[in-house]
């Protein structure tokens, strides 16, 4: 079955079995090995994707589903001499230990903040109008999805903070 997709601005198209996961195709079939497998339930985080501007587990979704559809993953976000806020952001806050967990970390921080900026609330927003003000308790909520076994939860929180904080003092000006 062949599915046509645009992985980080290119387009592509992969020809494989109606059964073969997101995340298979990503690593396998497409050379991208920054989406990391982690427990293939869509429990720990690690395959978090960006698809079509939202955060999805790959490892849950089926390619073939996926026809038409503009995917990012941890390599379309940045590159060494090149990286996003949110990478120079975990590399300053020590975001990171073994750092399996974190291109899955950093693609759905990176969705999460333009959840917010869109008005979307969570389980703990104070209001269910207007942008989310992402507190440290809102970002914990909102990252709930991504676990790390390294328990960098308090750096990676921050590493978040630092580049929201700087996303609404620009909006501000």
């Amino acid at each position: 079955m062949k599915t046509t997709l645009t992985i980080n601005g290119e387009q592509r198209e992969i020809e494989a079995e109606a059964r073969v996961t997101l995340l298979d195709a990503l690593r396998h079939d497409v050379g991208l090995t920054g989406t990391k497998k982690g427990c293939d339930h869509g429990q720990c985080g690690a395959c978090t994707v960006i698809v079509d501007g939202r955060r999805i587990n790959s490892c849950l979704t089926l390619l073939c589903t996926q026809e038409g559809a503009e995917v990012t993953t941890i390599e379309g976000l940045g590159e060494p001499g090149r990286l996003s806020a949110l990478q120079e952001a975990f590399l300053a806050q020590d975001g990171f230990q073994c750092g399996y967990c974190t291109p899955g970390q950093i693609c759905s921080a990176t969705a999460m903040i333009e959840e917010a900026a869109k008005g979307w609330p969570s389980w703990v927003s104070e209001s269910l109008e207007g942008e989310a003000v992402l507190s440290r308790e809102e970002i914990s909520e909102r990252m709930s999805g991504n676990l790390c076994r390294c328990a960098c939860y308090p750096n990676i929180v921050e590493a978040i903070a630092t580049v929201a904080d700087a996303r609404m003092a620009e909006a501000a000006e």
